[in-house]
């Protein structure tokens, strides 16, 4: 043993040596790689322009490259703003940098949304790096400010962003998104941030390049939830999108419901899970939106009322697929029109404090599989069975 030990003790200076003649210009002894000099020069103008940009300091923002982002996102309240330079690349003209932004929106985020850039950089005639370009990297969607100069309207449990629209305009969303927040609250409890943010984008395409999604799956969809989840954040921080081309159509009333539905999505956002189906997530937050507004089964559910009439009630509660924005509209609106009676005849039958309990109860279950099944035998004392004949029947009961 004390022989290999020494024999051991002997090699280390060969290796040693070994490690500085090979890996020195390139590495640490310990196999690190070295620093690029550039990309942490990259990084400290990234870091000097996030401080510049939450400073309100526009000088200091425009010594690190374009002032174009600084003016349209100086309206925007932001709590927090970093880049994390994650490769770069150098090109003829200078450099091109992948970025994670991470950004937080004062008062709203919980946790801070997470997205990709690509930086376009060059070098001054004294070796300075700085900024010529900040877009979203490919295949990643569009942020607000990359559409034009943010407007920001705050409320007393909202806050509405929008390009190319005046306040006034905005203020309108406003009056609506405060109305649903305690109207949601009212049923859904007060375990949520009770704060919604909303982003109008000024047109159908500015939607679709928000969404990373092409513009005909959203035409005729007056608005959309979307979650983004921050590294360490618990809860996501939500976005409400809406159309404007599909909003404008709608009467008061239906503008409302929109927004109490989407909002809806916001509070259930962290009780909704793999394991809630969206005839369950959409039927509840249609159930919510519509309460209170004295619609009619008729009224609120046209399209499967029609079917219904024509004989053809359906055999089975809406499936996910049934719900693709990009498939028939008249199957689409049966869908939610469906996943909202079976809601409503929960609340009627069972209470509405138990149709909440039933929905958290799906989503605790964690994966698809047994979730429903489990969660109408123990919170609503039924069978996957028995509710779907208890729901055809309602269906008929309501929509003849």
């Amino acid at each position: 043993m004390a022989d290999r030990r020494a024999a051991r003790g002997a090699r280390r200076p060969a290796v040693a040596a070994l490690c500085l003649l090979l890996a020195a210009p390139l590495s640490g002894c310990g196999g690190h790689p070295a620093a690029d000099p550039v990309k942490t020069e990259v990084q400290r103008v990234l870091d000097r322009r996030a401080t510049a940009l939450l400073g309100h300091d526009e000088p200091a923002f425009g010594a690190t490259g374009t002032r174009g982002e600084y003016a349209r996102l100086r309206a925007l309240p932001l709590a927090s703003w970093t880049y994390r330079v994650t490769g770069l690349h150098r090109v003829r003209s200078g450099a091109t940098a992948d970025a994670e932004l991470r950004y937080r929106v004062a008062g709203y985020d919980r946790a801070p949304v997470s997205v990709r850039r690509t930086l376009a950089l060059r070098r001054t005639a004294a070796g300075k790096w700085y900024v010529t370009a900040d877009r979203p990297a490919p295949k990643a969607g569009q942020q607000l400010w990359d559409q034009g100069a943010v407007t920001a309207v705050a409320g007393a449990h909202s806050l509405v962003l929008g390009t190319g629209r005046s306040a006034g305009d905005l203020r309108a969303y406003v009056r609506l998104a405060d109305r649903a927040v305690p109207a949601v609250s009212g049923v859904w409890g007060t375990g949520w941030a009770r704060r919604v943010v909303v982003l109008v984008p000024h047109t159908l395409n500015g939607m679709a390049a928000l969404l990373g999604s092409p513009a005909a799956n959203y035409r005729g969809i007056a608005a959309v939830t979307t979650g983004e989840v921050g590294g360490a954040g618990k809860a996501p921080a939500d976005r409400v999108v809406v159309n404007p081309e599909a909003y404008a159509v709608l009467g008061g009333l239906g503008k409302q419901v929109v927004l109490t539905h989407e909002t809806t999505h916001v509070a259930t956002r962290a009780d909704t899970t793999a394991a809630t189906p969206l005839w369950l997530s959409e039927g509840f937050a249609d159930w919510i939106g519509y309460l209170g507004t004295g619609r009619t089964p008729q009224e609120a559910a046209p399209e499967l009322a029609r079917a219904v009439q024509d004989g053809q009630v359906p055999t089975a509660l809406p499936t996910d697929k049934d719900f693709g924005f990009s498939g028939d509209p008249t199957r689409l609106a049966q869908a939610y029109e469906g996943g909202w009676l079976a809601c409503r005849m929960i609340a009627a039958h069972w209470g509405q404090p138990r149709l909440g309990t039933f929905y958290r109860a799906v989503g605790a279950h964690g994966t698809r599989p047994g979730a429903v099944e489990d969660a109408l035998k123990k919170v609503l004392g039924t069978t996957p069975q028995a509710f779907t004949a208890a729901w055809r029947d309602y269906v008929r009961a309501q929509l003849d």
